[in-house]
C-alpha cells in the first residue's frame, strides 16, 4: 500500500524550497559551463557599446550575474531550513527532487525567453550564424528532460492530482511562452545597423544601389534580380525616406541577416 504525501505548512515550504533551489541551480550551470568553460557567451554579450566590449565588464557582467544567483540559492536554503519538519514525512523526498528539478527546466525557460529573445543580452552562442538553433537545441536538451522528470516523479511519488496538475500547467505555461516569445528571438541584435529594402519587380540592381546610396547606406547582399537589398545603415540613415525612392518594403530582418551570412556580396 502506497503511502500518500500530503503537503503541510512546513511541506510547502520545503516544495518552495527546492524549487529555488533547483532555479538556482540552473543559474549556476549555465553560468559555469557557458559563460566559463565553454565561453558561448558571457552575460552582457550582445549589450551594444564599446564600454561592454571591454572584456573586464563582460567579466563583472558575470560576476554579479552569480552574485543574484547566490542571493537566490540563500533565499532557498531559508525557505529548507523553514520547512525542515518537512523531513518527517513519509516519502518526503521525491516531492523535494522534482521541485528542484522543476525549478531547474524554470530557469533554462527564463533565461531563453526572458535573457535570450526579449531583452537581447546574449543568446546560448553569440558566434555562430543561426543562434536560434542553439537556444532552441539548448531548451530541447538542457530544459524540457528536467521538466519531463519533475512531472513523472510528482506522479509516482503520492503527490495526488494537485500536484502533477501543478507540473502540467507550468510545462503548458512554459509553452506558451516559448512560442509567445518565439519571434523576438529572429530580431536582429540591439544596436544592428543591418537593413533590408525590398523593390518592385524589375527595378534592378542599378536603381536600387542608387536609391540605398542616396540614404547613406552601403550594400552588403544583392539578390539576382537586384530587387532584394540588404544594406549597413549609418547614423544619417532614414529607412522611411527609401520609400520615396521606390522601395515597397524597408525593415530589419533575421531573413535579411541569413541572406548576408549564407550568400556572396
Amino acid at each position: 500500500m502506497s503511502v500518500t504525501f500530503t503537503p503541510r505548512r512546513s511541506d510547502r515550504t520545503l516544495l518552495w524550497a527546492g524549487g529555488v533551489l533547483g532555479f538556482a541551480l540552473g543559474g549556476f550551470f549555465d553560468g559555469i559551463l557557458l559563460h566559463q568553460i565553454l565561453q558561448w557567451h558571457h552575460f552582457l554579450s550582445l549589450v551594444p557599446g564599446d564600454r561592454f566590449r571591454d572584456l573586464r565588464m563582460q567579466v563583472l557582467g558575470d560576476g554579479l550575474f552569480h552574485v543574484a544567483v547566490y542571493l537566490f540559492t540563500l533565499l532557498g536554503l531559508t525557505l529548507l531550513w523553514r520547512g525542515r519538519a518537512g523531513f518527517t514525512a513519509t516519502d518526503s523526498d521525491q516531492p523535494l527532487l522534482a521541485s528542484a528539478l522543476l525549478g531547474f527546466s524554470v530557469w533554462q525557460f527564463t533565461d531563453g525567453i526572458i535573457f535570450h529573445w526579449l531583452v537581447g543580452l546574449h543568446r546560448i552562442r553569440v558566434d555562430v550564424p543561426n543562434p536560434l538553433t542553439y537556444d532552441i537545441g539548448w531548451l530541447v536538451l538542457v530544459g524540457l528532460p528536467p521538466l519531463f522528470m519533475a512531472w513523472r516523479l510528482r506522479g509516482s511519488s503520492g503527490t495526488g492530482p494537485g500536484g502533477v496538475r501543478r507540473a502540467r500547467n507550468v510545462a503548458i505555461a512554459l509553452a506558451i511562452l516559448t512560442i509567445g516569445a518565439g519571434p523576438f528571438a529572429n530580431l536582429p541584435p540591439r544596436g544592428d545597423m543591418t537593413r533590408v529594402a525590398v523593390f518592385p519587380a524589375g527595378t534592378g540592381a542599378a536603381r536600387s544601389f542608387a536609391a540605398v546610396g542616396a540614404v547613406a547606406g552601403r550594400v552588403i547582399w544583392v539578390d539576382w534580380s537586384g530587387d532584394l537589398v540588404a544594406f549597413e545603415a549609418s547614423p544619417e540613415t532614414r529607412s522611411i525616406d527609401l520609400y520615396g525612392l521606390g522601395a515597397i518594403l524597408v525593415g530589419n530582418s533575421a531573413f535579411g541577416a541569413g541572406c548576408v551570412s549564407a550568400s556572396p556580396t
